[in-house]
């Protein structure tokens, strides 16, 4: 299977073409060209030909092409398919998804639309009722039709939806994000973190960076450039870490562990599943080029 990293994910305005094409020669993972929250409704139309364009161009190399759309619920989806859908952007972003029957009725709309078959669905997690809903909302990847790829957490509009505080530490919402992940993992799925709002607060934004690795979250939104290099240093696997995995990998495949479940390496106890633990580290490592 191939693991494509997800670290670093960048929201750039779908109505400013210079950032879109400045996300071409920045060293993300993903960008998503936003044709909601960042685009005011009067620029829509315009945003929407913009994007297609873009996408159609192409030149971003490496990088993954998300394109965020409006919801399903708001007077501009179902422009925004008509027009995402031919560019066959890599992933197609929805906004406010909080149940498996609007994943239905996407599903339904891209085999209607002959839409490319590489291009996936992700849905933004940002409503109570996605989170009470994650499990059922995450089994959809069962389903090959829904083409469901992974989750974008929406922790501002959680916020505003719930009326928790941001705070440092999140701890108001780390279990809505800890059952999030969980879910999401459960069913072979990528999350990745919400934004921090906070562009002049670097040091805070690590933080969450280092909190959101240690949840289990495959990477993290960002919402300026500045934010791209502490977010890739934190979800890459240290050298450190590529040289134990390595040496995980090498122990286990030695002939006389061929069998084994449980092998005993510099004095400690290791088992075949750290074995498969190690296979992503060095799968990671290498599709980011340290390995």
């Amino acid at each position: 299977m191939t693991i494509r990293p997800r670290r670093s994910v960048l929201y750039m305005p779908g109505s400013n073409t210079r950032a879109m094409e400045k996300a071409k020669t920045l060293p993300i993972d993903a960008v998503i060209l936003d044709l909601e929250d960042s685009v005011a409704p009067d620029a829509k139309a315009e945003a929407r030909k913009l994007v297609a364009a873009t996408v159609k161009a192409g030149g971003f190399g490496r990088r993954e092409v998300f394109v965020r759309v409006n919801g399903v619920d708001t007077p501009w989806f179902g422009e925004d398919f008509e027009a995402v859908v031919p560019a066959r952007p890599d992933v197609i972003l929805v906004p406010k998804v909080s149940s498996p029957d609007t994943l239905e009725m996407i599903s339904q709309r891209l085999l209607d639309m002959h839409a490319d078959a590489r291009t996936r669905i992700w849905i933004m997690v940002e409503t109570p009722l996605a989170i009470f809903g994650i499990r059922e909302l995450a089994a959809c990847a069962t389903d090959s039709e829904t083409r469901l790829g992974g989750f974008v957490m929406g922790t501002n509009d959680l916020a505003k939806e719930t009326r928790v505080r941001l705070v440092p530490g999140r701890a108001p919402m780390t279990g809505w994000l800890a059952d999030c992940v969980l879910a999401a993992h459960a069913y072979g799925l990528d999350i990745v973190d919400g934004v921090y709002n906070n562009l002049s607060d670097l040091e805070g934004f690590k933080r969450e960076c280092l909190e959101g690795r240690d949840l289990g979250f495959d990477g993290k939104t960002l919402i300026h450039p500045n934010q791209v290099e502490p977010c890739n240093e934190v979800f890459s696997p240290s050298p450190e870490e590529v040289a134990l995995a390595r040496k995980i990998i090498a122990t286990f495949d030695l002939p006389e562990n061929s069998g084994k479940g449980v092998v005993q390496m510099d004095g400690r106890m290791v088992e075949r599943l750290h074995a498969e633990m190690a296979k992503r580290t060095v799968a990671i490592a290498e599709a980011i080029g340290m390995a």
